[in-house]
Formats: C-alpha cells, sequence, structure tokens
C-alpha cells in the first residue's frame, strides 16, 4: 500500500468514527487542532435537595424541683427511666416538717378543748338568764368567748392543712408522666426551693430536630412536609412539617435551630435517637452540565465556551448554584444556546482553534 493511499484510509476512518458521534467529518488540517466535545446550554427545572443530621427530642420538656427546703433522703429514679403523674421520684428528710405537723395538730386539739368549756359556759349562761339568775353582760360574755374558741379552732384547722400540705412537699412528685432525661439530684444533698432536680421529657409529640445553616432558612423548601427517617435502618420513617424556626443563630457554629413536628413517632425513632432529614426546595431553572466541564481560572469556578462561528474558545466565570453527584448546575454564567466545552479542557487556551463534536442533548 503506498503512503498517500494509507493517508486516505486513515482520513476515512476518522470521518467515519466522528460522524458516528454527531460531528462534523474532520479534514486533513484539522488533524493539528485541538479535538474537543461541546454540548448546547439550556435550562433546565431543578429541584434541589437538602439532607440533614438531626435526633428526637420531646415537643414539652418539664424541669422539676421539691416545693420546700430539706436533705435528699431517697432518690428512687434513673436517667432514662419512665415515670407516671404521681409517682415519687424522691424524698427529703422531714425532720422539720413533721415537727411543724405535730404542732399544728396539738394546736387544734388545744382549740377544740377551749371550743368545749366555751359552749358549756355559754348553754350555762343561756339558761340561767332565762330563769333570771344572771345578767346580760355576763351571757354576752360567754356568747364572745364561745364566738372566739370557734375562731381558733377554724385556724389551727387552716394551720393543719398547712403543715400537711408541707409535709407532702419532702415527697417530689412530677405531676406529668414522661422520661428522666437528666438528674441532679444525689442522696444526703440539701436543694433548695425551686431548685431543677430532674429534667422530664414529656410523653406525647416528638420533634426531629436539625442545625442548619441560616442560608438555607432565607431559602425555605417549597414542600413544608419533610421525610425523616431512621439513620441506623432507613426502613423506618416518619413525616412531619416545620414547627418552629429559631430567631437567633448559634455564635458557636453558625446554625440556626429548625424543629420538625412529627405526625406518628415510630416506636423505633425513641429520644436521642439519630435520624436524616430529607427536604426538596421549590423548583427554579438553571443550566446543567457534567462535571468535566467544570475548570477553574483565577481563583475562581469557571467553563470554556465554545465559538461556532470561529471555532475558537474562550474562558468565562460562572455561579454555581449547587453541586451534584455527577452534574453541577449554574446560576449564572452560561446562556441557552451557548455551547459548552464538557471534553478535552486540559490542554486548552483562550482564543484557541479547536476541532468540536456537538454531543446531542444535554448530559
Amino acid at each position: 500500500m503506498t503512503a498517500h493511499r494509507y493517508t486516505a484510509v486513515v482520513l476515512a476512518t476518522i470521518a467515519l468514527a466522528t460522524a458516528a458521534e454527531g460531528a462534523e467529518p474532520t479534514t486533513a488540517p484539522d488533524l493539528a487542532l485541538a479535538r474537543v466535545r461541546v454540548v448546547e446550554a439550556q435550562r433546565t427545572p431543578v429541584a434541589s435537595e437538602v439532607v440533614l443530621t438531626g435526633d428526637i427530642q420531646a415537643q414539652a420538656q418539664v424541669n422539676v424541683s421539691f416545693r420546700t427546703n430539706g436533705k435528699v433522703a431517697e432518690r428512687r429514679v434513673e436517667v432514662g427511666d419512665h415515670v407516671e403523674a404521681d409517682q415519687v421520684l424522691a424524698v427529703l428528710e422531714p425532720l422539720t416538717q413533721r415537727a411543724n405537723l405535730d404542732n399544728a395538730k396539738a394546736a387544734l386539739a388545744s382549740a377544740e378543748a377551749r371550743l368545749t368549756q366555751a359552749k358549756m359556759a355559754y348553754e350555762r349562761q343561756k339558761q340561767l338568764l332565762a330563769g333570771g339568775y344572771t345578767t346580760r353582760p355576763s351571757y354576752d360574755n360567754a356568747e364572745q368567748e364561745l364566738r372566739t374558741a370557734q375562731a381558733a379552732v377554724d385556724s389551727a384547722n387552716a394551720a393543719l392543712g398547712t403543715a400537711q400540705e408541707q409535709f407532702s412537699y419532702t415527697e417530689l412528685r412530677a405531676g406529668v408522666s414522661g422520661i428522666v432525661t437528666s438528674r441532679s439530684v444525689e442522696v444526703g444533698q440539701v436543694v433548695q426551693s425551686g431548685q431543677t432536680v430532674l429534667v422530664l421529657a414529656q410523653d406525647g409529640p416528638r420533634d426531629a430536630v436539625f442545625n442548619v445553616y441560616e442560608s438555607l432558612t432565607a431559602r425555605p423548601p417549597g414542600d413544608k412536609t419533610i421525610t425523616v427517617t431512621l439513620q441506623t435502618n432507613p426502613a423506618i420513617s416518619a413525616r412531619g412539617t416545620v414547627r418552629e424556626v429559631s430567631p437567633t443563630v448559634d455564635a458557636s457554629s453558625g446554625t440556626v435551630r429548625v424543629k420538625i413536628g412529627l405526625e406518628q413517632t415510630p416506636p423505633a425513632m425513641g429520644l436521642g435517637a439519630v435520624v436524616i432529614g430529607h427536604g426538596r426546595f421549590a423548583p427554579h431553572d438553571a443550566v446543567i452540565l457534567p462535571w468535566s466541564a467544570l475548570y477553574r481560572y483565577d481563583g475562581h469556578p469557571a467553563v470554556w465556551i465554545y465559538d461556532a462561528g470561529r471555532r475558537t474558545v474562550s474562558v468565562r466565570a460562572v455561579e454555581i448554584d449547587r453541586y451534584g453527584p455527577d452534574v453541577i448546575a449554574l446560576k449564572s454564567g452560561v446562556e441557552p444556546g451557548e455551547r459548552v466545552v464538557i471534553a478535552g479542557i486540559q490542554f486548552l487556551r483562550p482564543g484557541q482553534e479547536v476541532a468540536a463534536a456537538l454531543v446531542g442533548g444535554n448530559p
């Protein structure tokens, strides 16, 4: 085979190969040009998805504290225990309260004895007055003594009720059913009235709590329904809606706390369980390109634009909307109809003439 015939065969083979890719046949002068693949930019609706990691928390927490001062004599629960509303959680040494109760009982007994004497004196004066054997002032004094004794009994009864109530305060009850999530009390510790000794996660609805970056709250998901899955078992899932967004930003992490109220909480999603939340933003148009089109120019993201008329390429800075597993979405920098180089960008320079093969449709 002569050299001219061999060259013709090679050119024919290259022409057939490029034609199969949708490009125009390459002529002999094109053999010295860098070959690239280009795609025509088009705007496509994109629905970005955000994936966050959080945990399950109770919607309501109760700080449990004693209503009187004293020394802890007994603690009956541990962290993680489930307690009922009327269950005794801890007990104080009731020395002072018991003494006050005994004094109140004694004061009531004394007042009742004086009342009995006053009643007898009043009845005697009443009979004597009817027979004319006593004076009216003596009768009035007996009546006054009776009323005073009755008031003393009423006061002693009230004091006894207060002492009994104070004695009941030595037993700590939550008042609600829930799970103990924290405790700060030990036997022998002296506590003050109102000091938090236990924290309870109240039974009832649960929240999936996430710490999200502030930028996400500026453009919330289009669908307020969030799907939450258990990290250890993605088959277990629940649906919820945004219930609360913190008005402040955490200074240490730069995040905002978002609470998702769950419609129904599976039993496997216990308190503290790690969950993954999936939310989808409202669709918006963006230019979608493969990762291979991305180029770094002057420290910023860029792509190579192909000019079909001049058959040259130029570099252009772009703004990235989001990064996907295989593609990138451009917010700006490329207009629909422009041709972007997606293969062969390694050896390009601005203004370089290239041989381009157009890929049909967006990847």
